[in-house]
């Protein structure tokens, strides 16, 4: 049986904003990547739908008609993405030029191997054209072939960028590094989730300190749409064959993407094909194949006939055939085409299918960035379109150990991504200390009675997105880069945190916890290997920040939840800001303190508890208390410079016997070096 997990649902304005167009035929997130057109290195962290292919055809034709750069050559990670940069007739809008790319230029478009298509890119810099498009394993072979040197003077705009690594196991990723080092290039990188699931950064950070980035929030995307206001994202535990239950989640009357799981993962029966017949069998009654589409027609309940279309399906012409009905461009607007998808790996990155309501993915899958590319095929906004969902069924641990293991390391990255998610949904932080000298921001909405000097505000800026806080003994940035990360980068920081093994599993198991362990060390450790070159001032800001943003979201989000019932949904546009202001009110004083008391994984387990048996919430807690470690000598060190900060504040070192349990850890952390010290001059 499926067990509810309480889901958040944001509200949206659907002010329009992100769909209205300039005189120049741009909509918002493409006007702002124009605006840094001259800029040689470019970065645009834009969610999917908000138009990064078209931004890049504006600012790649600027590139070259008044930058004097000899070509443009776009990467994409697969062929299907290449019809993203077919001909568009720009003009037709308002600019003052048409984007084209001749069709034998469009590798993507053209039979053969990597090999042909090399010499094919080898002609194109002898050419006087203008544009190719290719695939990144294309460039790859043309770079190894013909030198980073062939490329200079050319625009690379590099497509869906979270696949690039700064690991030595990366070809692209070193090709970029050489050809940033070079300096003989323009690049424009695009991505909707710019981050990794292992954690291993996308470019060096000395060159991507070289990047001037535009940043367009997932809140201002969906905020500024026309029709589709509200998103759930809701995950769920189920025992046994997920099969059996999956119209609990599954209603046939939606327009839904189902990403069976994949066939090495626990949650699959090992036979992909009677997996999808169960599911057909689940919706209603077989009644043939249509013979044009291939889609498989099947009568529900209700009696309606629906048109499912299977890409689980690979033997010989089927798949392509279903494939090629569903990306038919004569149907792209025609809601009544298809009603259900079923995929294996596909149907995620670049897939449009604008009436898609509902992505239901069972198992968890390979990373967050492949989660966050299967919500943004639910994201679209059509006309009708109000609501849309994002479900993540995921099945509880059994009895035996192994699989009990590797139970856990899903549900925790199933967690890791709802807390994630959770996050980037939510309007922009805008963090200040409250000082004498505080006083309300113009254009911000401070609520019922305004802004009140002796409070610690919390303002809201509908028309930007933007929510401005007030915290007292909040510490701020002192350069422009840790500036930049406080304002844009600070989901990156909390990506790497609830990614954290360590963080996750102590902040959930470990009873023991005192939450400034994960607050201020944990987070302060991750902090410190992400943003190396900030001095300590500035990481300790960027920490505060992070813990801060993550935090608030947490309380926010209980907060709505102790409101309603428990398998009520939080929903209503001011959720969070309402959230927010009562948790504020609540405390009295909102410091940064007080919020790094907070465990960020409280509210989890919260859900957690009432969603998973009793039984399977102990095997989990056995598993992770099984590994638990003792303290680590950088663990110890850490708090024992916290403890000299201690003592400069207060005068004393903290105390092994202090009622206080961050006081006592961080005594501990003291006590621990020293019994290291005893021992090395012992040995």
């Amino acid at each position: 049986m499926i067990k509810s997990v309480p889901s958040v649902s944001v509200t949206y304005a659907r002010n329009g904003s992100s769909t209205k167009s300039n005189e120049l035929g741009m909509r918002a997130m493409q006007e702002r990547a124009y605006e840094k057109r001259g800029e040689q290195y470019l970065l645009i962290k834009s969610p999917p739908a908000s138009g990064k292919s078209r931004a890049l055809m504006f600012i790649a034709l600027d590139k070259l008609h008044n930058q004097g750069l000899k070509q443009a050559i776009v990467v994409v990670p697969e062929k299907s993405i290449g019809a993203s940069f077919n001909d568009e007739p720009l003009s037709k809008f308002g600019f003052w030029a048409d984007w084209n790319v001749e069709p034998k230029w469009n590798l993507c478009n053209s039979p053969g191997t990597d090999g042909g298509k090399v010499k094919s890119v080898g002609a194109f810099l002898e050419s006087s054209d203008k544009v190719l498009v290719c695939t990144h394993a294309t460039f790859r072979f043309t770079v190894e072939k013909f030198g980073i040197e062939a490329f200079d003077d050319r625009l690379i705009a590099v497509d869906e960028f979270h696949h690039v690594s700064a690991s030595e196991d990366s070809i692209l990723g070193t090709q970029l590094n050489e050809f940033i080092a070079r300096d003989r290039v323009h690049v424009v990188a695009m991505t909707g989730s710019y981050f990794r699931g292992d954690a291993v950064p996308i470019l060096l950070p000395e060159n991507e300190a070289k990047f001037d980035t535009i940043t367009y929030t997932y809140y201002e995307q969906l905020n500024g749409y026309k029709y589709l206001k509200t998103l759930d994202i809701g995950y769920f535990f189920y025992a046994g064959s997920y099969a059996d239950d999956i119209l609990k989640v599954l209603d046939p009357n939606e327009k839904t993407i189902v990403h069976i799981p994949h066939v090495n993962s626990r949650e699959s029966t090992k036979d992909k094909y009677r997996e999808v017949e169960d599911i057909i069998d689940a919706l209603g009654d077989w009644q043939g194949t249509d013979a044009k589409t291939g889609f498989q027609l099947v009568k529900t309940r209700e009696g309606r006939v629906i048109k499912i279309a299977d890409l689980v399906d690979d033997a010989p012409g089927k798949q392509a055939k279903v494939s090629t009905a569903l990306k038919d461009p004569s149907h792209k607007n025609d809601r009544d085409h298809v009603d259900i998808i079923i995929a294996l790996g596909m149907a995620k990155e670049g897939f449009d299918w604008i009436w898609c309501e509902h992505a239901l993915t069972v198992g968890y899958r390979a990373s967050l960035v492949e989660i966050v590319q299967i919500i943004g095929r639910a994201t679209r906004d059509a006309e009708g379109k109000t609501r849309a969902r994002f479900t993540n069924l995921i099945a509880e641990p059994d009895a035996s150990e192994a699989i009990v293991t590797e139970a856990v390391n899903d549900t925790l990255k199933a967690i890791a991504a709802s807390l994630l998610m959770e996050q980037v949904l939510t309007p922009r932080f805008n963090f200040a200390p409250k000082t004498p000298n505080s006083g309300p921001v113009e254009g911000f909405d401070y609520g019922e009675g305004g802004y009140d000097p002796e409070k610690e505000n919390v303002g809201f800026n509908e028309k930007s997105g933007q929510l401005q806080i007030e915290i007292k003994g909040l510490a701020q940035p002192k350069s422009k880069e840790a500036e930049r990360i406080c304002k844009e980068d600070l989901n990156e920081v909390i990506t790497a945190f609830v990614q954290d093994k360590t963080a996750i599993e102590r902040g959930l198991f470990d009873e023991e916890l005192v939450p400034e362990e994960l607050t201020q060390v944990r987070m302060g450790k991750i902090v410190g290997a992400k943003f190396p070159e900030l001095d300590a001032e500035d990481q300790e800001a960027v920490r505060q920040h992070a813990i801060a943003a993550l935090n608030l979201t947490q309380k926010a989000k209980e907060v709505a939840l102790s409101a309603s019932d428990d398998d009520a949904q939080v929903s209503g546009n001011t959720a969070l800001i309402d959230g927010v202001r009562k948790f504020a009110m609540d405390v009295r004083e909102l410091d940064i303190d007080l919020i790094d008391r907070i465990n960020p994984f409280g509210g989890a387990y919260s859900i957690l508890a009432k969603t998973m048996s009793e039984e399977s919430l102990k095997q989990v807690a056995a598993v992770i208390s099984a590994k638990k470690v003792q303290l680590a000598p950088e663990e110890a060190r850490d708090l024992a410079r916290r403890a000299v900060k201690f003592k400069q504040e207060r005068g004393r070192l903290p105390s092994i016997t202090s009622p206080d349990a961050w006081e006592k850890k961080m005594a501990e952390g003291v006590a621990y070096l020293a019994r290291m010290k005893q021992q090395a001059s012992n040995g």
